[in-house]
């Protein structure tokens, strides 16, 4: 089975081209040096310059909080073997400024010999928030449940609907999850992300066509007021999932815009050619996208957002495709989200590299993990990626993000196919797999029902195409139909984690590697404790000893020991 890759970058071909685009023309790609600016800093602007003409000047034009026009320095110069060309790399330190400054600015080159101005052509205007960019302090322990709303249980007695097909209505609802947080928090789990639950005639709420209500059949106004104080009295924070980029055709602000072009609501949306052709998520029609940039569209977003800290009392946000609206949005939004709740956690669903997911820093209190969890698939499910190479990507992933970046980590979600779908039903490898996964940094996700064994009956890639995601959507099992050892398993995971922080906070260190037996090693530590992480990846039993410590694991067997 070959594993699907969620998002645009998933072949050599995609991505062979996005390099090349990345290094033509003018390119700010919002490069600052420090990539989130604080007090007293001077963050240097980076733009490279790969043009048919010569270029005279690069201006940086400053918006706010004044009006200024700085002058950027040609520091040097590259040749660009994909282009065939030089690059010119401009480079300018703009001025430090106080604590919650929103700065913005525009990017442009100035051809020799006069002509038009030409803009940096990744995004017309830029921006930064200065500011300690750091998450809340709760974030780096957390350990989080996913909850898919019409797939967790129907409540009140209610049983399961029989929808004719996948994509069906099931019949979760929001007295569904009150009924089973016991069960959330006797896992020991400290945060829940919840799927939307606007009003949508989709399954799963991302079709919205109100940002300010609770779908009926999900549930009361009430009823998520009553989610919210129940799930807060068991100690566990809860997240809302927001979409900023999209939201369903059915949204009466689209459908007052196209029906009149002359509606307040026809600017809220970037047409191509009014009334039926215009910008929408990955083509898809039912799914407009809203021009962010738009002064007043902006404003309800950033209302919607306000709204649910204030007077629901969430505890953050996690950003469906981050990756839509400009990072000039999101500065915004971080600036009313900190104001409203300076303890809030937002992360964005930003599948892509680690350059840009780092470019969200500053803006956003990081990225899920996208990289770790195509590793952690290929290395434990499919065995494309041999431990050596496992463990320098594990190296180099820590080095490269800022240790407040926020990495919240998965095996799988909504969008892709569950682990134990891909390992055949092997619960040793799903095993193995999650004791990894909750003893490195990030923020562990359990997208609900894996921690029982919840699977799927088909692969989400059809053999006709199409990508059906709702086959990893099953309804949760409960009752007999869960895998008691299994959730027992997670049980003491989560447990684990949580009473040693250095599983989170503390550096990474391998100990012992032998590819061709399949054993690796590695230590947590920080300055209270040191732990040590062993794992089998093979199907014989192994033993070997290592930082003072004699194992014997089963195949596909991992151990843990405080050393």
């Amino acid at each position: 089975m070959k594993d699907f890759i969620f998002g645009s970058l998933a072949t050599d071909e995609r991505r062979l081209a996005y390099v090349r685009a990345s290094r033509r023309g003018v390119k700010h790609l919002n490069r600052l040096t420090p990539q989130a600016p604080q007090p007293g800093d001077s963050p240097v602007i980076t733009v490279t310059v790969a043009l048919p003409q010569p270029v005279e000047r690069v201006l940086c034009q400053i918006l706010e909080p004044d009006r200024a026009t700085v002058e950027l320095t040609l520091a040097e110069t590259e040749w660009d073997v994909l282009n065939w060309s030089y690059i010119q790399v401009w480079r300018v330190a703009l001025p430090p400024r106080p604590a919650g400054t929103l700065v913005r600015y525009t990017i442009a080159a100035l051809p020799r010999g006069g002509g038009d101005p030409i803009p940096a052509d990744d995004e017309t205007l830029f921006s930064y928030l200065v500011g300690n960019p750091d998450p809340p302090d709760w974030a780096a322990g957390a350990i989080i449940y996913q909850v898919f709303p019409d797939r967790f249980h129907p409540g009140q007695g209610r049983q399961w609907n029989q929808p004719a097909n996948l994509d069906g209505i099931y019949g979760g609802t929001l007295p569904g999850i009150v009924e089973n947080l016991d069960y959330i928090a006797g896992l020991g789990f400290n945060c829940v992300w919840l799927n939307p639950f606007f009003p949508d005639e989709s399954h799963h709420g991302y079709h919205a066509t109100d940002y300010f209500q609770v779908n009926p059949r999900l549930g009361t106004e009430e009823e998520l007021r009553e989610l919210v104080r129940e799930t807060h009295a068991r100690g566990i924070r809860l997240l809302l999932d927001f979409v900023a980029n999209h939201w369903g055709s059915g949204h009466p602000t689209f459908q007052a815009a196209q029906a009149d072009r002359s509606s307040d609501y026809y600017h809220w949306y970037r047409w191509k050619s009014w009334p039926d052709d215009y910008e929408s998520f990955f083509g898809v029609k039912d799914l407009p996208q809203i021009n962010v940039d738009y002064p007043p569209a902006r404003a309800h977003l950033l209302d919607a957002a306000r709204y649910w800290l204030t007077e629901f009392d969430f505890d953050g946000f996690r950003l469906d495709y981050a990756l839509g609206p400009s990072r000039d949005f999101w500065t915004e939004f971080r600036a009313v989200v900190k104001t409203a709740r300076p303890d809030a956690w937002i992360f964005g669903e930003v599948v892509e590299t680690p350059p840009t997911q780092l470019s969200y820093w500053g803006r956003l209190d990081g990225c899920l993990d996208f990289l770790l969890q195509q590793v952690l698939r290929n290395t434990f499910a499919f065995g494309e990626m041999s431990l050596a190479e496992f463990d320098s990507f594990l190296d180099s992933h820590d080095a490269f993000f800022p240790p407040g970046f926020s990495r919240p980590s998965f095996l799988d979600n909504h969008d892709v196919n569950r682990f134990l779908w891909l390992v055949g039903g092997d619960k040793r490898k799903l095993k193995l797999a999650a004791l990894c996964q909750f003893t490195l940094a990030g923020p562990p996700i359990v997208y609900y029902g894996t921690e029982v064994g919840l699977s799927q009956e088909r692969d989400i890639v059809w053999e006709d195409g199409r990508h059906v995601m709702s086959e990893a959507r099953l309804p949760m099992t409960w009752g007999e139909a869960q895998d008691d050892r299994l959730h027992a398993y997670y049980r003491w995971l989560i447990h684990f984690r949580r009473h040693h922080p250095a599983l989170w906070r503390g550096r990474r260190q391998t100990v012992y590697l032998d590819e061709a037996a399949g054993v690796y090693a590695y230590l947590r530590q920080d300055e209270r404790e040191c732990i040590l992480i062993a794992l089998n990846l093979s199907d014989h039993e192994r033993s070997f000893s290592t930082a003072g410590e004699s194992f014997t694991l089963s195949p596909w067997g991992g151990d843990v020991r405080i050393v």
